[in-house]
């Protein structure tokens, strides 16, 4: 994999291992095929302020941030970052829903999709992320649950 500096992902990534519990440290990915798309969703008080004002991210325990990257595969290779249509929300086991707002933040090659959402200790989160590579009709539809503890 190319390093881009990429100073978000880099510390998404290598954090990511020690801020999640022992069954959720696998990276998680959905395979749809041509693509990959990669996720993450980690409370926004876990980033390095610098960061977060640079990608004017509002820190808090009551925040959570979603990172996705769609890739397409290429052989002999990580994958290739593409552009996507994403959009995705949050339900909580209370039936609230959450919209997310989604931006696309590019640095270099690099092209993810973040968002925030706000969280309460112990809630569980189930995230809906609807990704649509540009010049494809269909969007890769992930979903997955998380658990959030602010309280630490």
């Amino acid at each position: 994999m190319k390093n881009h500096k990429n100073p978000l992902l880099a510390i998404l990534f290598l954090a990511l291992p020690w801020l999640l519990p022992v069954t959720a440290q696998a990276e998680q990915f959905q395979d749809f095929g041509d693509y990959v798309v990669h996720f993450n969703a980690l409370p926004t008080s876990f980033l390095d302020p610098a960061v977060a004002k640079n990608y004017r991210i509002v820190r808090s325990k009551n925040r959570a941030m979603l990172n996705i990257t769609v890739l397409k595969k290429v052989m002999g290779t990580a994958g290739s970052p593409v552009r996507a249509t994403v959009t995705a929300s949050a339900k909580n086991l209370t039936d609230q829903v959450k919209d997310i707002d989604i931006k696309e933040v590019r640095e270099g090659a690099a092209i993810y999709y973040i968002g925030e959402v706000r969280i309460a200790d112990g809630e569980t989160l189930d995230f809906t992320v609807d990704a649509t590579p540009d010049g494809e009709s269909a969007p890769r539809v992930v979903k997955f649950r998380q658990r959030f503890f602010t309280d630490f």
